[in-house]
Parts: structure tokens; sequence; C-alpha cells
């Protein structure tokens, strides 16, 4: 049985829906408007922020809130772990080959760019610049999740919003990490060749693995016969090329993976600048990310919003193909792999009706009760009765326990936390 919001929640979906579609517009005025963005933005983030916060008072569920705190707190630890793992990733499968290989070795044959080409000369120019136009990126698609979760203080989106966050983020964990053993497990080369020169400083040869396994073998066909054949790497490669070698004390591992340079100073220093690689990544990260909202707002109410935003998704993709910093697999994986993604983890948090059973259970209970209220003609009973069964017991969405001093707090510490986090991803890092 396929859980449906009431009309009225679903007209405030539909508010929502087109609060959002305001937002990536406003924020598209950044390029045809400039002074009026630099205002209207800041003023629909404050807009959006104390809407939000009126609505804390009348929020009912802080309960199922506070029960979804663990889960939350987990996913996000795990999430930014992940994130950790794709940043050393990135850094490495970029460092191991060293500078040279990237300006050597040509792009792949990517018949999605071939196709795009060849519509910008057959479709009228408009629509072609209306593809090439920036209208959604990465901090869109997480602002307007952002929205999606926030959206349950109007009970527009079934509670808890801090359920769904932690599905939103264990599902983009699992996301991240297959992707980085995916494009570490083959590096393929950058569809942008002058990439890595203009982004990161690593040595121009490559690593002593490299130098032995790869090197001899790479384009000489008779070299890959024997060595197939032998099963062994046979070649001579003399002495290696050496990389220099900081002090990390205990994290020194990490420099054959990242092999550093004399102007990059720590580790962690290193890391902070470290962005996306510049050898082809499979799959998109930025199209997992996107296809991860449209799904969460596809099952949260569905309507023209999500077909909208699924619009997006596909512009992004179309995008990310066309300036080529991806190659059309990464975009198609991305978006297959996002969509079954999601599917698997609807344990976590899920629109659909999972409280059936429970229900089903109470009204059980209270079966008795409920036989004795309609013999007596007792409406009223009944009524309270059903409304039972529909919220569960009294105790558990009494507004004495909602308004109580604990509470309150977890609800104040709840919004000043989430609207902080989203102020930060907005403003302090790059492209969300």
């Amino acid at each position: 049985m396929k859980w449906r919001p009431p009309v009225t929640a679903r007209a405030r979906a539909g508010g929502l829906g087109v609060a959002a579609i305001a937002y990536v517009a406003v924020d598209y005025l950044r390029y045809l408007a400039p002074a009026w963005h630099s205002w209207l933005m800041p003023a629909l983030w404050s807009v959006l922020a104390l809407v939000a916060v009126a609505r804390v008072p009348f929020y009912k569920h802080w309960s199922m809130e506070f029960r979804s705190v663990l889960p939350f707190v987990a996913s996000m630890i795990f999430m930014l772990s992940t994130c950790l793992f794709e940043v050393l990733s990135v850094r490495s499968v970029t460092a191991v080959l060293g500078l040279d290989w990237h300006s050597d070795t040509p792009p792949l044959p990517d018949t999605g760019q071939w196709f795009l080409l060849a519509l910008n000369e057959k479709l009228p120019p408009t629509v072609v610049e209306i593809l090439r136009a920036h209208i959604i990126g990465l901090h869109h698609f997480l602002m307007l999740f952002m929205m999606l979760a926030f959206s349950v203080l109007f009970d527009s989106v079934k509670a808890p919003g801090l359920g769904l966050g932690a599905r939103y983020m264990f599902t983009m964990a699992i996301g991240r990490f297959l992707r980085a053993i995916t494009f570490v497990s083959t590096i393929l080369p950058s569809a942008r060749p002058w990439c890595a020169f203009a982004r990161f400083r690593v040595p121009a040869h490559p690593h002593h693995w490299a130098q032995k396994y790869y090197v001899p073998y790479a384009s000489d066909p008779a070299a890959i016969r024997q060595v197939i054949e032998r099963d062994i790497a046979y070649a001579d490669v003399g002495n290696y090329l050496g990389d220099f070698r900081p002090d990390w004390g205990s994290m020194s591992f990490l420099i054959d993976f990242l092999r550093p340079t004399t102007t990059d100073g720590s580790w962690y220093n290193l890391l902070k600048k470290a962005g996306g690689g510049c050898n082809d990544l499979i799959y998109s990260g930025h199209i997992l990310v996107a296809v991860l909202t449209a799904m969460a707002w596809t099952e949260a109410y569905g309507g023209f919003s999500s077909a909208v935003i699924w619009l997006f998704v596909l512009h992004s993709a179309q995008r990310e193909i066309r300036e080529r910093h991806h190659y059309t697999v990464d975009c198609v994986v991305a978006i297959y792999v996002g969509i079954l993604l999601w599917k698997m983890t609807g344990f976590i948090w899920s629109a659909k009706d999972a409280s059936r059973s429970k229900r089903l259970s109470r009204l059980d209970k209270i079966h008795g009760r409920l036989t004795q209220a309609a013999k007596d003609s007792n409406m009223d009973e009944v009524r309270e009765l059903l409304k039972e069964v529909e919220m569960g017991s009294p105790a558990s969405h009494s507004s004495g326990r909602v308004r109580s001093r604990a509470m309150w707090v977890f609800a104040c510490a709840t919004i000043f936390s989430a609207l902080t986090v989203v102020f930060l991803a907005l403003t302090l890092t790059s492209d969300g």
C-alpha cells in the first residue's frame, strides 16, 4: 500500500516544488544579472531559514527525530570516511603515472561527445545555448535535498527528516566508496589532457611500481605478448627515478600513494587542496549526487517538480559530457548506480507506508474497545481509538512530551546545526 499524503500535505509539497524551482531560477541570475543575484540569493536563504524556524513550535514529530539521531550521525561519519578514502584515491591515481603520462596519453573515443557535437549542427541555436547553459550544479542538488528534508516541518514529507538525511548520506557513502574502488582499479586517461598540469603538482615521472610493471610494456605489442606468456615482469628497468620523501612521521605510509613534491608541505595541506581528479574517475560523483536528490524527491511525493528535477539531472549529465569533465559512460553508470543504490536503502527511511503492520497490530490491541464503543454508539470514543491507531499511543505523541524542556533543547539544537551545515556547505566549499 503506497503512502499518500493528505490533500493539505500534497498542496504544501507543491509549494515546496515551486520554491525549489524558484531557488534554481534566482541562482541563475548570477549569470544574467549579478547585481540582483548578490542580494536576492541571501534574501532567499534568509526567508527559507526563517520559515523553517517558525515551524519548529508546531512540529509534532520530534520524538521520531530523536530516535533517528544515531543513524543520522553514523551515516554522516560513514560518508565523511568514504569521502576521505575517495580524496586519497583521487590523488593517488592522478599521481601514480606522473604528469608526462597525462599530457601524452590521448583521451578515449567517446560516442556521446560525438553525438552532442552532431546535435549542435542540427538543433536551433537557442536550444544549443540552453543545453550549454550552467543552469544547475552540484550545490543546487544539495540545496534541493536540504529543502526536501526541511519540508517535514510542514508535513509535506513523511517524518523523520533526520531519517531521510541518514538514508541520503548512507546511500551517497556507499556510492562514493564503490566509485573510488572502481576508478582505482583501472586508470583511465582524462578527457582533458591539460587538466593535470593546471591543477596538480606531482612528479613528471611514474611511480616506481609503474616504472617496473607498466612502462616497459605500455606500447610495444611484442613486449605485451611476452609479459602475457611469461606472466612475469621480465624487463630490466635499471635504476628507478626516485621521489621526494618528506618526514610525515606516523603518516609517512601515505607518501607512496600521494607522491608529494617539495612545495606541498604536510599531508594534511596536500589533501586540503585536493579536488576532482585529472584522469577519468568512473563514475561521475556529481551525477550520483544529482540522481540521489531526484530519487529522494520522486519517492517523497513525485509530481511535476520531481519531473523537473529529473530534467535537471539529464541537463547536468549532458553538460558534464559536453564540457568533457567526464566520458559518457561515467554519467550513464552514475545514473543507474544511483537509482539502484537508493532502491536498496529503503530500510533506513521510506515514504511508503512501512508502518502499516504496526497500525494493524495496534488495531488488534484495541479491537475489543472499538467493538464496545461501536455497540454503545459512542462515536467520540470510536474517533479517538482510530486516531490512536493512526498516530500511535497517546504517550508517543502527547503535546506534553513534545513540549518538554529536553525535546525543545533537542529541536533547537537540531535546527541550528542543520542550518549551520547548510550555510557552510553553500558558502565555504567549492560548488557545494
